[in-house]
């Protein structure tokens, strides 16, 4: 995966490591066929453009750890000040628990 897309980060901040982080990239093309390392992610409310799909598909067979700085926050526009509006989503508790399955998956170790 060459281009810039959405990822879930999966690591928080590590002590001697604050500017690193793991990403599982997202894609809108889903895979064929689908297996234990993929899962379907429904984003609610669907990012800007160019992120719009509403439906992304989590890769965890593509893991990366690339720094915080490398990473750029999607905004929707900017206020009345001029200052770009960010947007930060999450994913549920049960949908991290399900992508750390399909990244271990991807990693060679299925449940």
């Amino acid at each position: 995966m060459t281009k810039r897309r959405p990822v879930v980060v999966l690591s928080a901040r590590i002590r001697d490591r604050q500017k690193l982080c793991t990403v599982v990239p997202l894609s809108s093309t889903p895979p064929r066929p689908v297996r234990d390392h993929h899962m379907r992610v429904e984003l609610k409310p669907p990012l800007p453009e160019p992120y719009a799909e509403p439906v992304c598909w989590a890769k965890a067979d593509m893991l990366y750890t690339v720094s915080f700085d490398r990473l750029q926050l999607p905004f929707s526009g900017k206020d009345e000040k001029g200052k770009r509006i960010y947007i930060i989503q999450s994913i549920s508790d049960d949908e991290l628990v399900a992508l750390r399955q399909c990244v271990l998956a991807g990693l060679g170790f299925p449940a």
